[in-house]
């Protein structure tokens, strides 16, 4: 594991849980944890179990005795990590977004590729179960022809003015560690689970918006510029033909975490929130006319009906956000074992950084922008 912050914290939590409610054939073993300061990652090595630690992490990736790099980085560090992880034939899981652009994400891809080593992209949301049922019910073709895919991510946290960028917690604000904003930090996420429920974006047309154009800087203690999207929007067409409508912000007072999203058929519609994430809302125009409305599935049955909640508890008790986590190990571990990767895998994640450069890019010209095919 390189980095020990809120995402290093996720990842630990399902490396322990998985193989207690997704047995398999392999046993994770959280043989080192790294970071820079040398205190904290001891802290952090010693809540979670991590039998050692180190503060270089090209000695991490050298290691003969660890089979599996975690990347927790900022993204600018992304790409060299895995460059070297997979020229040491180590498997490769990396958080999202793949990389800083599209040219990077290539060299990611190519590297990985090239070695061999299976590798993934912490795209958690498509293994929340209410999500990949709705994934479920699209392949089935239960809502026929699609019109409209629409989603949401809004936070707060950043309304202030006198908030610094940069370093321990704010690299996210700072446009050399994080490259973009809330297009890379939340829309990535919207994007991913848009492109598995709905196939190819084609076409964007985006509007960013920095609302406070300057911070203090705590690396380097100056007043100096911002560089990141505190909010964006953008519209935007499918290969299929579908209409896409996109929002982010952290200048969305009162809300913390809000994401949603809203797909919309000939036969049924489709809405999921994370506030509800154990629920699935569903419109089917099937259904008998005096009873026809939006009915809330919730999805905990231990059947193979809601997906891989025969795992966790009896019907009717839910599991939460930290679950997503353990899934998407639990379907790595299997990828393994059946020799099929798990997606997203790196090269799926391209993808979802082809769409965001697209977004940046027709942000900066005010012009419709086609999305980059790989």
């Amino acid at each position: 594991m390189i980095g020990y912050g809120f995402m290093g914290r996720a990842h630990s939590n399902a490396y322990k849980q998985v193989g207690q409610f997704f047995p398999s054939q392999h046993e994770v073993l959280l043989k080192a944890a790294c970071a820079r300061n040398e205190a904290e990652v001891k802290k952090f090595a010693a809540q979670w179990g991590y039998e050692s630690t180190e503060t270089d992490w090209r000695k991490l990736v050298a290691r003969p005795d660890i089979d599996v790099i975690d990347i927790c980085t900022p993204n600018n560090m992304h790409k060299e990590i895995a460059l070297a992880a997979a020229a040491h034939k180590k498997a490769i899981l990396c958080e999202k977004p793949l990389a800083m652009n599209t040219a990077e994400g290539r060299e990611m891809v190519a590297a990985v590729e090239a070695a061999g080593v299976p590798n993934m992209v912490w795209y958690n949301y498509r293994r929340i179960p209410a999500v990949t049922l709705a994934k479920k019910l699209i392949d089935e073709g239960r809502l026929g022809r699609i019109f409209h895919y629409r989603a949401k991510f809004l936070q707060d946290w950043t309304i202030k003015a006198d908030l610094p960028q940069g370093g321990q917690g704010l690299w996210r604000l700072d446009v050399a560690a994080a490259g973009s904003g809330v297009s890379g930090d939340l829309l990535a996420h919207c994007i991913d689970t848009s492109l598995w429920l709905n196939g190819r974006l084609d076409s964007v047309c985006a509007m960013t918006e920095t609302f406070v154009k300057e911070r203090l800087h705590n690396l380097t203690g100056k007043v100096e510029k911002v560089g990141i999207d505190d909010a964006c929007t953008f519209m935007g067409r499918y290969a299929n033909g579908s209409l896409a409508n996109f929002e982010s912000t952290r200048y969305a007072r009162g809300h913390k975490a809000a994401y949603t999203f809203e797909i919309n058929g000939e036969n049924m519609s489709l809405f999921w929130d994370l506030h509800d994430l154990h629920r699935l809302q569903v419109f089917d125009y099937k259904d008998e006319g005096k009873i026809r409305g939006w009915k809330s599935v919730h999805v905990t049955d231990n059947s193979p009906d809601h997906p891989y909640m025969a795992n966790w508890w009896v019907p009717g008790l839910a599991i939460g956000y930290d679950a997503s986590f353990t899934h998407q190990v639990a379907d790595f571990i299997q990828g393994l074992e059946t020799g099929t990767p798990a997606a997203p895998t790196f090269r799926d994640a391209l993808e979802t950084q082809a769409v965001l450069d697209a977004v940046l890019e027709s942000a900066r010209s005010e012009k419709w922008v086609t999305v980059a095919k790989d």
